[in-house]
C-alpha cells in the first residue's frame, strides 16, 4: 500500500507542459473501459520516438503496462484483462510529462448508433422528469456522446465530443439518447456491474452514411458524392439532411475502431424507406458484418469478430398510409427472413416496435416517445443473445407451418399465442399461375376465424380454391394501435413480427 502511494505521488508530480502527451478524444475521466476477458486498448498522442508507459492504479493495485513508442505521433497500449469494477486511475507517462484518467470503471461498452429515434433524448421520452430523477441511482452507468460531424475520409479520432464521459445526472442525460440510456440502465440492473454507453447518431441519415466504401461495394452501391455539397445551414437540419455514403462512418464510427467494445445497438431505417430501399436487405446486414470485422481488427483482436448487435425494427409513421416503405424496410431489417438471429444475421437481436405508435407525439408520429418498452425488448434480446441467459423469451411468435385448404389457411406458430380478432391484419395473394407474389401484387384481407393455443385459422374466401399463393401479416406502416396488434406471445408482452411468405418460392413452412 505504501509503495503504491509513493509511486502515485511520483507520477502525479510529473506534468505535461505543452499538451503534446495526451489521450485520444474519447478517453476521459469517469469513463468505462471494457472488462475482462477482453483487454482494453488505450491510445493517444505524443512526441515522436518518445516511450510512453501506462500505469493502472487503485488503492490496492499498481499495474504497469509495457511501454509503447510514439510512432507518427501516436502511441497505443493494450492493458491486461481487468475484472469489472473500479474506480481506477490511469497514467500515461513519457520522459518529462504525464496525462491521466481518473475515476475509471471497467465493465461492458455498448455503442448506440442510428438516426433520430436513437438521437431522441431523455428529455423527450414519456415520463422524462421521473426517469431523469432516477439517474443518480445508477452511478456506474456512464454516458459519452460524439458530436455531429462528417468527413470525406476515414478519421482516426473524433472531430469533436458532444458529451464527455460523465457520471450520470439529470442535466447530462437530458441531452443523451433515451433509448441508449434506458438500455444501459436495464442491463445494469441485470448484470450489476459498470456499463459504458457510447452514442453516435444523427437524424435523417440512411444506412449508407454509416457504411464503409468496402461495405457499400459488396451491395453494388457506388459511394455518393452529393453530401459534400451541402451548405452549413442544411447540415444543421439534422432530420432532413439525408446525408449519403460513408461520411458518418468516416467521422463518427471509424475513430472508435481501436476501442474495445462489447456490443452495439441500432435504431435506423426510416430514411431508407425512400432511399435505396430495395438494397437494405443487403446494405444493413453487410454494415453489421463490416463493423464487426473493422472493430475486431482495429482493437487488435480484443473486440469479438462477431460482437452482439441489437436493433429496433421500425415503429410507425403515418396512420392509414398504404405505401410499402415501412413494411419493406422492417422485412429487410431481418435480411428477408422475418426474425433474428438467422443464417445471414448471426448473433443479432431485435426489438419489434410496430405496435408502439404515438399519435400525439409533439415530435411527429415518426418519433414515438415510448422508449421504455423498446429498451425493455432490446434488453431481453441482449440477455439471451449477447449474454447467453437461458430460458428467457425474447422473440415474438413466428409461423412454423402454413396449411392452405379450399377456403381457409391454418397458421401454426412456434410458441403459444395470445390472439384478438382482426379482419385485415392478415392478407392473402391469389395466383392463377402458381407464381410468387410481391408486396405490390394484389392482396386481399384474410379475416381471423378461430384459434387455439398455437394455431390461427384464416378465411381464404377471397381466393379461388387452390389459388392461395402467399400470406402476409402486419404489412402496413401503422398496423395496429398501441400494444393492440392481434397476435402476441402467450404472456402478451412480445408482438408477433410482420412477415410475408410465398407458397411457390420453396418456402419450407408451406
Amino acid at each position: 500500500m505504501a509503495l503504491i502511494f509513493v509511486v502515485v505521488m511520483l507520477l502525479a508530480a510529473l506534468h505535461d507542459s505543452d499538451g503534446t502527451l495526451r489521450f485520444a478524444s474519447y478517453y476521459g475521466d469517469h469513463m468505462v473501459l471494457q472488462k475482462a476477458p477482453q483487454k482494453a486498448v488505450l491510445w493517444g498522442y505524443g512526441r515522436e520516438r518518445e516511450q510512453v508507459t501506462v500505469y493502472l492504479t487503485s488503492s490496492t493495485v499498481l499495474q504497469k503496462v509495457s511501454s509503447a513508442p510514439v510512432t507518427n505521433g501516436i502511441w497505443q497500449v493494450t492493458l491486461e484483462p481487468v475484472d469489472a469494477g473500479g474506480p481506477y486511475s490511469i497514467y500515461a507517462a513519457a520522459e518529462n510529462s504525464i496525462c491521466s484518467l481518473k475515476d475509471v470503471l471497467f465493465g461492458d461498452i455498448w455503442l448506440c448508433g442510428g438516426q433520430s429515434n436513437m438521437l431522441f433524448t431523455m428529455s423527450q421520452i414519456f415520463n422524462s422528469s421521473e426517469e431523469l430523477a432516477l439517474s443518480s441511482k445508477y452511478p456506474h452507468v456512464r454516458p459519452f456522446m460524439t458530436a455531429l460531424n462528417m468527413s470525406k475520409t476515414e478519421l482516426i479520432d473524433l472531430i469533436q465530443v458532444e458529451i464527455p464521459w460523465s457520471a450520470p445526472n439529470s442535466s447530462v442525460l437530458a441531452e443523451f439518447s433515451g433509448l441508449c440510456w434506458l438500455f444501459g440502465r436495464y442491463m445494469y440492473e441485470k448484470l450489476n456491474y459498470p456499463i459504458g454507453l457510447v452514442e453516435s447518431s444523427w437524424g435523417g441519415t440512411p444506412v449508407e452514411a454509416w457504411s464503409s466504401t468496402r461495405a457499400l461495394k459488396q451491395c453494388g452501391l457506388v459511394p455518393s458524392e452529393d453530401m459534400y455539397e451541402l451548405k452549413e445551414d442544411i447540415i444543421q437540419q439534422t432530420e432532413n439532411s439525408m446525408l449519403k455514403s460513408t461520411v458518418l462512418w468516416n467521422a463518427m464510427i471509424h475513430p472508435f475502431l481501436n476501442m474495445t467494445i462489447y456490443g452495439a445497438i441500432w435504431y435506423q431505417g426510416e430514411a431508407n424507406t425512400e432511399y435505396h430501399k430495395d438494397n437494405y436487405n443487403c446494405s444493413f446486414p453487410t454494415m453489421i458484418n463490416d463493423w464487426r470485422m473493422a472493430f475486431h481488427q482495429g482493437s487488435g483482436g480484443q473486440t469479438a469478430p462477431d460482437f452482439p448487435f441489437g436493433f429496433v425494427q421500425l415503429s410507425t409513421d403515418k396512420e392509414g398510409a398504404t405505401d410499402d416503405g415501412f413494411p419493406d424496410i422492417r422485412w429487410h431489417q431481418t435480411a428477408d427472413v422475418g426474425f433474428v438471429p438467422n443464417i445471414r444475421m448471426k448473433n443479432t437481436f431485435m426489438a419489434v416496435s410496430f405496435d408502439l405508435p404515438d399519435k400525439t407525439s409533439p415530435y411527429g408520429t415518426i418519433h414515438p416517445r415510448d422508449k421504455q418498452d423498446v429498451a425493455h425488448r432490446l434488453t431481453l434480446g441482449a440477455r439471451a443473445v449477447a449474454y447467453g441467459e437461458k430460458g428467457i423469451s425474447f422473440q415474438g411468435p413466428f409461423p412454423k407451418v402454413i396449411v392452405p385448404s379450399e377456403s381457409t389457411v391454418n397458421v401454426t406458430y412456434d410458441q403459444e399465442i395470445f390472439v384478438t380478432p382482426s379482419k385485415d391484419i392478415f392478407e392473402i395473394c391469389c395466383s392463377e399461375k402458381n407464381v410468387s407474389c410481391e408486396p405490390d401484387s394484389p392482396w386481399s384481407p384474410a379475416p381471423i376465424m378461430v384459434w387455439n393455443q398455437t394455431t390461427i385459422q384464416l378465411s381464404a374466401s377471397a381466393c379461388p380454391p387452390s389459388k392461395i399463393a402467399a400470406l402476409r401479416y402486419g404489412w402496413r406502416d401503422w398496423p395496429c394501435e398501441f400494444k393492440a396488434c392481434p397476435v402476441y406471445g402467450s404472456s402478451k408482452n412480445l408482438p408477433a413480427p410482420p412477415f410475408i411468405t410465398n407458397r411457390y418460392a420453396g418456402n419450407q413452412i408451406w
